[in-house]
Formats: C-alpha cells, sequence, structure tokens
C-alpha cells in the first residue's frame, strides 16, 4: 500500500527546484535511486515526467537471460511504479547475435526496481506517494538536508579508445560494407574513458545538466554504479494504447548569433546526406512498430522536424501507431529494440557489424532508461550523451557515434562525435573541449 499526498509550494518555505535539489541529496542515502526531468524544454509528446523515486530494497529479480520472457511474467503483478532500464545487449535476446567486446562499468541487461517513495515535482506542487503515512517527517527531513556542493572537477585524463587514424580507417571499411551491399547506414561509436576516478556522482549529473539540458535527462544509482544521463532523444512512449517513437538523425552545432543558427538550422534541414539519413531511420522504425501495432495504424507524424538544444541542433522525426489487442508492452519493447537510430539498416546485420567493428561493449549505452507507470504507460529514452561511472573501480566511461553512409567522409563524422563529447568532456575539465 502506498499513501499519497499533495504539497503546496507555499507549505515548504522554498521554491520547486530548490526543494527538488534537496530531494536529489536525501536521495543519495538509498541504494537505488532514479530521477528523469524534461527541464521544462518544449517537445512533441512532451519530455519526461518530472520525477524521483527511490528505494532501500533489492531491485525486481530477473532471469537475465531470458530477460524479456522474465519480464512480462513480473509485469503480471505490477501494482506501482516502476523505475530502470533495457541495456543495448538485450539485443541478442531479440536477433541471434552475441556480445563480446569487454564491458567496464557492469550494469546488467535488465533492471528495474519498486521505488518505496516517488515524488512528482509540478510547478506549485509535489505529488507524493510513500510506503509509509509519516509524509509530513519525510518533508521535513528533506527541507533539512544540505543542497549538494558544487561539482568540483577530478584531476582525470580522459583517453579515446580509437585513435583518429583508427576510426577513419574503421568508417571507411565501414563504406566498402555499404558498397558491398551489406547494409545501407550503420551507427559507428566509439570510447572516452578514465581510470581510477573518484568523484561525486550526483553534483556531477547536476553540472552537466546545467551545461546540457535535454528533454529526456536522467540520473540513475545502482548501488555502485551510476548513470548521468543528458538524452535528447525518446526511444518509446506509451499512452494508453498510442505508442511514440522519436529517432534522430541529423546533427549540426549551434551558431553564435541567432542569424547563424537559423542558417545552420537551414542547411541541416537541407542536407541531403542528412536527410537520407533519418529517412532510412524513419522507414525501420515504422517497420519496427508494425510488429506490435494495427495494420494501418502506424503513420509518420512529423518528418525531418528541426529542434535545438544547447550544444547542437538534431533533426527528428515522430512515428506512432496503435498497440494491437493481443499485444503486451513487452511485445511493443521487443518489436523496436534497441532504437533503429543506434543500430542502422537493415537493423540486424548493423549489430552484427557494429560487434565486429567497435572494441567496447555498448552495454547501457544505446540502451533505454525510463519508467512504467502502474497502468503500463510508460517512457523511455535512448541513452547516449551520457556518463557511466563504476565507483567500485573508479571507471568513468562515455561513448559517441555517428550514422556513416556510403557518402560519409571520415574526418567530418569524427567531428561530430567530438561535438556530441563536448558538454560531457566540458564538465570533466577537460580544456579542449
Amino acid at each position: 500500500m502506498l499513501y499519497s499526498t499533495t504539497v503546496k509550494v507555499t507549505e515548504l518555505g522554498i521554491s520547486i527546484p530548490e526543494f527538488r535539489v534537496k530531494a536529489l541529496a536525501w536521495a543519495q542515502h538509498f541504494q537505488l535511486v532514479a530521477y528523469y526531468t524534461s527541464n521544462h524544454i518544449p517537445y512533441p509528446y512532451q519530455g519526461f515526467d518530472e520525477l524521483l523515486a527511490v528505494s532501500a530494497r533489492a531491485p525486481i529479480a530477473f532471469e537475465c537471460d531470458k530477460a524479456f520472457e522474465s519480464l512480462q511474467e513480473k509485469l503480471k503483478q505490477q501494482q506501482t511504479l516502476w523505475c530502470g532500464y533495457l541495456a543495448y545487449d538485450l539485443k541478442n535476446q531479440v536477433e541471434k547475435l552475441s556480445s563480446q567486446n569487454p564491458d567496464h562499468i557492469g550494469f546488467p541487461p535488465v533492471f528495474f526496481f519498486e521505488p518505496e517513495l516517488y515524488l512528482y515535482f509540478r510547478d506549485d506542487t509535489i505529488l507524493i506517494y510513500s510506503s509509509t503515512d509519516k509524509i509530513d517527517e519525510l518533508i521535513g527531513t528533506i527541507l533539512s538536508t544540505p543542497a549538494p556542493a558544487a561539482f568540483v572537477v577530478p584531476e582525470v585524463q580522459v583517453r579515446q579508445r580509437v585513435s583518429f587514424q583508427e576510426y577513419v580507417r574503421q568508417v571507411e571499411r565501414i563504406r566498402q560494407h555499404i558498397w558491398a551491399g551489406d547494409v545501407y547506414e550503420l551507427n559507428y561509436c566509439m570510447e572516452f574513458f578514465a581510470e581510477q576516478v573518484q568523484l561525486q556522482s550526483l553534483p556531477l549529473y547536476l553540472a552537466l545538466n546545467e551545461q546540457s539540458p535535454t528533454p529526456f535527462s536522467g540520473y540513475l544509482k545502482y548501488g555502485q554504479r551510476f548513470l548521468m544521463c543528458a538524452s535528447p532523444e525518446r526511444f518509446l512512449k506509451k499512452q494508453g494504447r498510442k505508442l511514440i517513437s522519436q529517432p534522430i538523425k541529423g546533427t549540426i552545432r549551434r551558431g553564435a548569433t541567432p542569424e547563424e543558427d537559423q542558417r545552420l538550422q537551414f542547411q541541416l534541414r537541407h542536407d541531403e546526406k542528412e536527410l537520407a539519413e533519418n529517412m532510412m531511420i524513419v522507414d525501420l522504425v515504422r517497420n519496427d512498430l508494425r510488429r506490435s501495432c494495427a495494420t494501418g495504424t502506424v503513420r509518420v507524424e512529423e518528418m525531418f522536424g528541426i529542434y535545438g538544444f544547447r550544444q547542437v541542433s538534431q533533426m527528428i522525426s515522430t512515428i506512432s501507431g496503435e498497440m494491437r489487442p493481443e499485444c503486451s508492452i513487452v511485445d511493443a519493447f521487443k518489436g523496436a529494440f534497441p532504437m533503429g537510430s543506434m543500430t542502422g539498416a537493415p537493423k540486424i546485420r548493423a549489430m552484427e557489424l557494429i560487434e565486429e567493428l567497435e572494441i567496447t561493449r555498448r552495454g547501457l549505452y544505446s540502451g533505454a532508461f525510463g519508467y512504467i507507470q502502474p497502468n503500463q504507460d510508460f517512457d523511455f529514452n535512448v541513452v547516449i550523451r551520457s556518463l557511466q561511472y563504476n565507483a567500485e573501480t573508479g571507471y568513468l566511461s562515455f561513448m559517441v557515434g555517428s550514422a556513416i553512409t556510403f557518402d560519409s567522409i571520415p574526418e567530418k563524422e569524427y567531428e561530430e562525435c567530438l561535438l556530441k563529447a563536448q558538454a560531457m568532456m566540458r564538465v570533466l575539465g577537460q580544456a579542449n573541449a
């Protein structure tokens, strides 16, 4: 049983943003923490709910080698909110694939927990659900919690797992695969990492969110493993029987002036290569949604939409469909997972080549982080523009990538990767970012 109450901002004595930051600091006492925010950025079908969830209990137990079947069974008993993720390597349970590359972070392939307490932050109210009825005491504890200290940039040396020369060679290999007809497009990614790092994860996340606010931003604490996510991309959202997917393909830097910004966005909207990439992924996502949606309901609601974020402008399309009555949300996940914008087309062959060409296991990167409501509506992002940290080993990692087509110029693709890495490099104090 969960107790619920609505608290007005006038009862707090401080603003909602001030209370939210204190609540995040208080939440660090728990083993399991999930936080989601849209940063109030306008977005088709809105961004994430403003939500903080915590638990001191164990996460939900899954059979990791039968993750989707196990998830299906566990969801039959769902009574409250679930928070968690699906990692990229669940692809091996969607198709006959494998993952052999090293994983230095160690997130399991599937993870969800049922919060003991969660809070929805509105403009002038907070909706609180708690497993105890001592909500007034809880509010007092949060109000007395000091706000997190500002992030102190650690002494770290961020290194690239793939050199510029090797990156160029790999892109040329991908172009040869495209020439041979193996794939039309492939999303090739590389890792940046630092070792023996000691840092405070919450201040780092807050610094990243300040540097790069996005509509699908989030923070996850799973014991000593942390995700600090500044994702601009939605994987899949369910509203009633409606599914919405919003792949991103097409990136350009922001301009220094409104005039330059408008010119760059116009350039992105009319770039034939970027339009072709986006169109290929839209077709892929349409096919993915058809696996769980009724015939004739899958449609493209917006094609080639241009949206500006702090560091970059992106080309985003919106595809939706109505789930068939016999399909469950696990069917919806399996049908669309992983996000086509992070694989390429055709999807299966692209994922085989990704495993061959990349040298780091993606793990949680390219997976999906989000929440499932008690009525089984859900919202999940694509885990990109994200830092991952294992506090036990001191390993810090992030990955970036771009879509390679036959027309790709390796040096320009490399520049796009560095542009996507910019916010993360800056918060880590890397002078050249």
